[in-house]
């Protein structure tokens, strides 16, 4: 009778073993059917269903739902926050606790995707009312952007409401936030206030813009061959060479822009300017190997490179020109890193199609200013 019993046992935990296996593969499968899905609609209903099979999942499910996210698409991480909003909706209502220790756990896992833990920590909230206060100050040089700006903002909303007697206090307070600051909403907030308590900002330091030039030109770009054409800078670099320009003779001379945003006026360095090309090249140094990107504005079409390689380029004019507008990655080696900006202005005459102007900063994939070498040793010293 005995034996019978182990047996028993042992086949009901096969079949537990065997079930929970086959739950398994099915719950990756719609995970990879949610991950397939393209821009192109092809895959939606696949997705759809997945999505409705993994939203009637218990709440132990969303520690993998939410790690799920990493290497998806901004469409398939829509589907997968469907699917983790329904779960939680569903379970709270039924009165059943989510996992407060593990979401908090996920919500500081830096290592893990930005959305979802911005996801996590969302639905923590809603569970844990000193979410904010126990974990958002911690979060000033957060990698996820959408943290450190709520860390940002807790700190100038502190400064803020400190008294005149507590000038230094709200100062410390606005340079702290200061660090953690890389948007320009934000950074302008805190410098003009800073600067109300007799303390300046130096914004072309904080950003890390670029702000010193060689510059060679005009090009010709009527028609608008320029973009394409391939012109003697970009097949090699010789500051001392005088070449053939659009007009004539070109050489390459300094440019360098004390404007507190980094902005390079091409349109008040040359002339003309309609219908040109410029090349500008700058040599940066950096202390290692390492990822940086490269963030760029500029209404006009352009190209960049790093060391010779062709990161990325854009033939449009005339859409706007933004602070981080364009964002590029690149690897940049231990020491001077050469970097080429190829700039085309169309020959639209309107008024607001006469900007020909760029701005460039080098930062962290957070937007962390990563200044050059033999500048961070001129700060130490």
């Amino acid at each position: 009778m005995r034996l019978l019993h182990i047996a028993s046992w042992c086949l009901a935990s096969s079949l537990v073993m065997a079930t929970g296996w086959v739950h398994a593969d099915e719950f990756d499968a719609h995970i990879a059917a949610i991950k397939s899905v393209q821009k192109e609609a092809i895959g939606n209903d696949a997705a759809s269903k997945s999505v409705s099979w993994l939203s009637a999942q218990p709440v132990t499910s969303l520690t993998r739902l939410l790690l799920a996210f990493e290497n998806t698409s901004p469409l398939s991480a829509n589907y997968l926050r469907a699917a983790i909003e329904t779960v939680v909706d569903r379970q709270l209502k039924a009165g059943v606790k989510l996992p407060v220790k593990d979401l908090e756990a996920f919500t500081l896992d830096r290592q893990r995707d930005p959305r979802a833990r911005r996801l996590a920590y969302e639905n923590l909230r809603r569970v844990d009312d000193t979410a904010e206060a126990r974990l958002i100050p911690g979060m000033l040089l957060d990698p996820s952007s959408e943290f450190r700006r709520d860390a940002v903002r807790l700190l100038t909303t502190k400064a803020a409401e400190l008294p005149e007697s507590q000038k230094n206090e709200a100062i410390a307070a606005y340079q702290q936030a200061l660090t953690g600051a890389t948007e320009e909403d934000q950074v302008k907030e805190i410098s003009g206030a800073l600067k109300k308590l007799g303390t300046t900002v130096d914004l072309q330091q904080h950003f890390g813009f670029l702000t010193r030039w060689k510059a060679i030109g005009p090009f010709d770009n009527k028609g608008l061959i320029g973009f394409d054409a391939v012109y003697d800078p970009e097949k090699a670099i010789d500051l001392t060479a005088k070449l053939q320009g659009q007009t004539g003779e070109v050489s390459w001379g300094d440019l360098t822009t004390k404007d507190d945003f980094g902005v390079l006026d091409i349109a008040k360095s040359i002339s003309p300017h309609k219908g040109a090309v410029m090349y500008l090249m700058t040599d940066f140094v950096s202390d290692r190997e390492r990822a940086v990107e490269l963030r760029l504005g500029t209404p006009n079409a352009w190209k960049v490179w790093i060391n010779g390689q062709l990161l990325f380029g854009r033939d449009e004019y005339h859409r706007g020109m933004a602070i981080d507008q364009y964002r590029v990655k690149a690897n940049l080696k231990a020491g001077s890193n050469r970097v080429l900006i190829k700039l085309c202005q169309n020959e639209q005459t309107e008024d607001w199609a006469q900007r020909y102007q760029l701005q460039l900063r080098v930062c962290d994939a957070s937007g962390v200013a990563i200044h050059e070498a033999k500048q961070t040793a001129k700060q130490d010293n």
